[in-house]
């Protein structure tokens, strides 16, 4: 954990705590013991629905490929600044065996020579869905030309979605980074979002 980082702005619970309370709602032991779920089961019945989806979007009866939903997530967390998110999903990447140099391509992904065309056009459904709110027309029909069916499709909006909410409420909460977490892997470099957000304050 960085050592400038802020006091979280809600208390993370003990994990033993944290490990009681996720087991009265139906959360995983392993999300309990992360610091956002720390903080979050300060609301139990809160931090069991959104640990539900969570759930079924990395491991449970989710259709959409998982190294193009680690993209998309390493993308939110690069533009929001979010070193959590950033960080926690940059260790979760290289398990799944993506390269080091496949995964700093979301930095500049117009420009990338390793992302596939496919992988551009998810990268681009997400900066759209950051920046507009929503996925263009012309988007959408280039998605829909390898995106084939409609679980796909609708777990692609709502992955972009889920790990939109995940990078503000991480960043709103100043929910601190794992005790074990290099900070802004592989060089301990901030985003300028990052320095943007930092010289607002």
């Amino acid at each position: 954990m960085s050592s400038t980082a802020p006091a979280p702005r809600v208390p993370l619970l003990s994990k033993e705590e944290a490990r009681k309370r996720a087991a009265e709602v139906g959360l995983a032991e392993n999300f309990a013991e992360l610091n956002v779920f720390r903080m979050m089961l300060q609301h139990p019945v809160l931090a069991g629905k959104v640990g539900s989806l969570l759930s079924m979007l990395l491991f449970e009866g989710n259709k959409f490929d998982p190294r193009q939903r680690e993209l998309i997530i390493m993308r939110l967390g690069w533009v929001s600044g979010s070193e959590y998110e950033w960080t926690a999903h940059w260790n979760l990447a290289i398990k799944m065996e993506m390269s080091e140099e496949e995964i700093l391509a979301v930095q500049d992904w117009q420009n990338s020579t390793i992302l596939s065309d496919n992988d551009k056009t998810v990268l681009k459904a997400t900066d759209e869905m950051v920046e507009r709110g929503a996925i263009t027309a012309t988007t959408w029909k280039q998605l829909e030309t390898f995106i084939k069916t409609e679980e796909e499709k609708l777990e692609l909006v709502i992955a972009i979605c889920n790990w939109r909410m995940f990078s503000q409420l991480l960043l709103s909460l100043e929910v601190p980074s794992e005790e074990s977490m290099e900070s802004w892997p592989p060089l301990g470099e901030l985003p300028s979002a990052a320095l943007a957000a930092r010289h607002r304050e």
